[in-house]
Parts: C-alpha cells; structure tokens; sequence
C-alpha cells in the first residue's frame, strides 16, 4: 500500500457511493478539472481542485499531464482460468453456425488435463493484458473442470494469482456450467451440493455460486437447489442468466437474492422487475452477443426500469475471447445505448457492487482503495470513442502504479 499524490489531473470523473446506483443516477458522476487525488497508506485521502492539493506530500508524486482520470475499471464477470483455444468454434460460427455452449465440454477437457502450474502461467498473461487495458479488480469463475478436483483445481488457481498479481481477484465456483458426459445429470447435481460446496467453503475458496440457468443447461429448479445450497454454505449467489433463450432465471434471481443476473440476452418484464424489487445488479456482457452474433441485451430497459446496470468482458475462449474492458464499454455506448456516464458507472461502482465490493472500490472518494487509471486523453468522452486502443497511460492499485505506459 502506498503513498501517492496525482496533480495537474485535466478532468477527474468519477460515479460516487457505496453501492449500485440506478436510473438518473447511474449518470451523476463528480467531473473536476485541474484536479488532484491524495493517497495515503493505500486509501483516498482526498480529492479536489489542484489548487487545495497538500504541498507537503511525503510520498510520490505523479503529474498527470493534464490527462483523465478515472477509477479502476472492475470487470465482474470472466472465466479466467482455462486451457486450449477454441478457434475452429469461432470459425464455424463465423461461416454461420449458431452458439450452442456445447464448447465448454471442449474447454473443460482441456483444462482437466492442464495442470495448476501451467493455468498459473495462461492466466499471468491475461491478466497483464487486462491490467494494461486499466482494470484493477477481476471476478474469476471456475466451471471448466466440471468434477471435483479439477473445479478445486481451477479455484486453487485463481487464489494463487490473487497472491502474485496486483489487481484484486474475487473467486466465483460455478461447478453448475455444463453437464459432463461422465456423469448424470442428477449423479452430477448430487456432487455439486453434496461434494463440491461443502469442499470449496471449507476450503474458502469462492465467495460467490454461480449456476448457468439456460436452455439445454441448468433448468429453474436444478439452480434454485443449487444455489440455496451455497448461501447454507455461505456463498452468495449469482446467475447466468436468459442469455441462449428465455427460461425466467432473472426471476429466479429476483426470487433468491443474487447479487447480480449477468447475460440477460432473452430476459422478460417479469425478470426485470423482480430484478429491480430485489437490487439484482444485470451484468450486461455486450462482447458476447457481438461475438455470437445474437441481440444485444436491452439495457435501456433495464435502467429505466430502476435495475442497476453493471458491465463485463465475460472473458472466455468460446463466446467472448475479449479481455479489454474498454472495447466493451464502447460497445455499451454504441450498441447499448449507454451513456457515457452510464458506461463508467456500470463498469466501476456497479460493477464493483456485483461483486460485493462497492463499499472499496468503484469511485474515487475518501477512505476508498486507491486504484485508479491515467489515460491518454484530453476529453473523457473519448474512452468511449478510440475503439482500438486501450489508452492506460498509469495505472495505480493501492497508491502504487503498477502499470506505466511505454
């Protein structure tokens, strides 16, 4: 944790609170020009116009050079840790094959045989990638080994990269991804609450269960089942949701509680309004359905309805092999029909707040981490505009810059 003071900021712009903000106030950020933010021991101590700035900072001084500067960018929803390519997938769909998820099974055999060693070393790379493209917290889901150990495998994984890298990992178990063939459908449930989430609780391994509730996947009940087993265990819940068809998983989320319904491709009026009753975060994933060539989720239903809106990568190797967040933030503005405003918010403080984490990160305000990125930018708006750059110039997690710019 470290002391930094970033002056001659040209625009500050950041949502502000401790948890998910929804309809008009997914669009009120604080915007400071000639601004500075003051760290100490890791947290924002302040932040304001560069004249009020301390003069006496002991720490390190960072001059932004006019540039913007935001929070950390959090990305709520990425598989992470896997093995293999599925390219061949990509190339048929490309010629007009429809997304099924069938690929998993291939992703999934693939890692089964990868050993923790050689996922550590896939998973480094793609996470220095994320970390230059200014995301600072990364939620990291299992579901590709689909048996005990290897689901153990893949979230042993994602604990040993929270203790290498700098950004901050939230593990996600989500063993209820696909149905192997070498189980039964109710043998492989029976092992998923009887196995598998006593283990990983035990262990402390996820903080989250997460079950793919969709057709020709888990049906309505199979993921209420399963996810009330987690909560007994203490793991909250979470939900892919209608994103292959509709099949009433954001009523689902409504009804358990999730903490956030992600995907959302297909979901009803019904589904939103019980994730609107229940503070459900939709997790909007807009590199999927552009990458699957499907409709893109109706996000400005959603914000008008009172939900509040997060957005993901979904980082996988079959339906988003996307790691920038800022490549989707700009779709969220072009095929969204997000605001600007709306697409910082939903991909900092309510992004954080899908998982459980708005109270930290989020927002640059006092007492909060202090992650945040320096673009290369004179107008932030333009974050939402250059779709083939990522434009980090710094990067800080904890008041200390983990990432500078070439």
């Amino acid at each position: 944790m470290g002391d930094l003071l970033v002056v001659n900021i040209g625009e500050l712009v950041t949502p502000r609170g401790s948890g998910p903000l929804r309809g008009p106030a997914m669009s009120e950020l604080l915007r400071i020009r000639d601004a500075y933010v003051e760290i100490r021991e890791g947290k924002i101590a302040a932040v304001g116009p560069t004249g009020k700035a301390p003069r006496d900072f002991s720490g390190e001084v960072l001059d932004a050079g006019g540039r913007v500067v935001t929070p950390g960018l959090v990305d709520p929803h990425t598989h992470l840790v896997f093995a293999g390519s599925r390219v061949e997938e990509y190339l048929r769909r490309a010629r007009g094959e429809r997304y099924t998820g069938g690929g998993i099974l291939v992703t999934a055999e693939a890692t089964r045989k990868a050993s923790e060693e050689e996922l550590v070393e896939l998973s480094l790379s793609r996470l220095r990638k994320m970390l230059r493209c200014g995301v600072t917290t990364v939620e990291a889901k299992s579901g590709y080994g689909l048996a005990p150990e290897a689901e153990l495998k893949i979230l042993r994984t994602i604990k040993r990269l929270g203790e290498i890298v700098p950004q901050r990992l939230v593990p996600t178990f989500l063993g209820a991804h696909a149905f192997p063939p070498d189980y039964g459908r109710e043998e492989y449930i029976e092992l998923i609450v009887g196995e598998m989430i006593p283990h990983v609780a035990r262990e402390g391994l996820a903080r989250f269960c997460d079950v793919f509730c969709d057709k020709g996947f888990y049906t309505v009940d199979e993921a209420r089942r399963i996810l009330e087993e987690g909560r007994r265990h203490g793991l909250v819940p979470k939900l892919h949701a209608d994103e292959l068809a509709c099949v009433g998983a954001a009523e689902l989320a409504g009804e358990v509680g999730a903490v956030s319904a992600d995907h959302l491709l297909h979901v009803s009026d019904p589904g939103i309004m019980a994730m609107a009753e229940a503070g459900t975060v939709a997790v909007l994933l807009p590199g999927t359905a552009f990458v699957i060539d499907e409709p893109y989720p109706p996000a400005r239903k959603l914000v008008e309805a009172g939900v509040p809106v997060a957005l993901s990568t979904d980082f996988n190797p079959g339906s988003s092999p996307v790691l920038s967040l800022p490549f989707v933030m700009r779709l969220g503005v072009l095929k969204l029909k997000l605001s600007p405003e709306e697409c910082l918010c939903a991909a900092t403080l309510n992004a954080a707040a899908a998982v459980g984490l708005a109270g930290e990160v989020g927002s640059l305000e006092p007492g909060k981490s202090g992650d945040l990125v320096i673009w290369d930018l004179k107008d932030w708006r333009e974050l939402f505009y250059w779709f083939g750059d990522d434009l980090a110039f710094r990067v800080a997690i904890g008041g200390e810059v983990v990432w500078a710019s070439p």
